[in-house]
């Protein structure tokens, strides 16, 4: 088994080892993952943060020992909490990174970081203030940063950013925490999962006091919150169909 690090701002994670190749996450700086398989150009990874796979391109990334990626994940995160910062490498100047970046490893790559991190548990109170910090940033399937992000992607990076790991998608994050039973039970930074004609759960938001929520649908946005789903008033019309309420924390 052969083991990297994420060197750069944000790299594309993609569903197969092509740049063509549908996005489906990001590794942000200093992330560290598995190499599962190890081709010419590409490599399939799997994300030590939430075991997520998906092809990286050789180029943009180092590999690391199976000792130095043992020690990296043993150590207390700690991510940069400002939507935009920056880390000096001697050889070759600034690198920019982006809020939730893993800064703690920044020493490892032989990098200076000297900006503000967050590196403890956050109570549930912070959980929408965190949110709001990606208000209006556009929606991109994959997207992981202020400047592009999925629903999940969203939920993940600000429960990340508080403390508390989720799962990649949607449909995996609705498999933990414990399920509410009406939207009165909800508390702000509880997860609403919502589902499609099928059945299965294609998208998720925070849920904030006064029945709003705030999700990536074309953009991080707030809407209403009802019993029937997410209701746009803009549109006039609900836009998702509520599945379940989770409480993570």
């Amino acid at each position: 088994m052969k083991y990297g690090i994420c060197p750069l701002s944000i790299v594309p994670l993609r569903f197969e080892a092509a740049d063509t190749s549908e996005l489906v996450s990001q590794v942000l700086y200093g992330e560290i993952f598995k190499v599962l398989e190890e081709r010419k150009k590409w490599s399939r990874i799997r994300l030590a943060l939430d075991n997520y796979e998906g092809w990286i391109d050789n180029k943009q990334f180092d590999f690391v020992s199976e000792e130095d990626y043992k020690e990296l994940n043993s150590k207390t995160p700690q991510l940069s909490s400002e939507l935009v910062d920056f880390v000096a490498d001697s050889e070759n100047g600034l690198i920019s990174i982006c809020y939730g970046s893993n800064v703690h490893n920044s020493n490892f790559l032989k990098h200076t970081f000297e900006g503000n991190f967050i590196s403890e548990k956050l109570p549930k109170s912070q959980i929408i203030e965190t949110a709001l910090h990606y208000l209006n940033s556009p929606y991109l399937w994959g997207g992981k940063t202020p400047f592009g992000i999925d629903c999940s992607g969203f939920t993940q990076m600000v429960y990340l950013l508080n403390g508390h790991q989720l799962l990649r998608d949607a449909s995996l994050q609705a498999s933990q925490g414990e399920s509410l039973s009406f939207i009165e039970e909800s508390e702000p930074g509880d997860l609403a999962f919502f589902d499609n004609a099928e059945g299965a759960i294609t998208h998720v938001g925070i849920i904030m006091e006064d029945h709003h929520i705030i999700h990536a649908h074309g953009k991080v946005r707030i809407d209403r919150l009802d019993h029937s789903g997410i209701f746009n008033e803009i549109l006039g019309r609900h836009t998702h169909k509520l599945r379940v309420i989770k409480r993570i924390i």
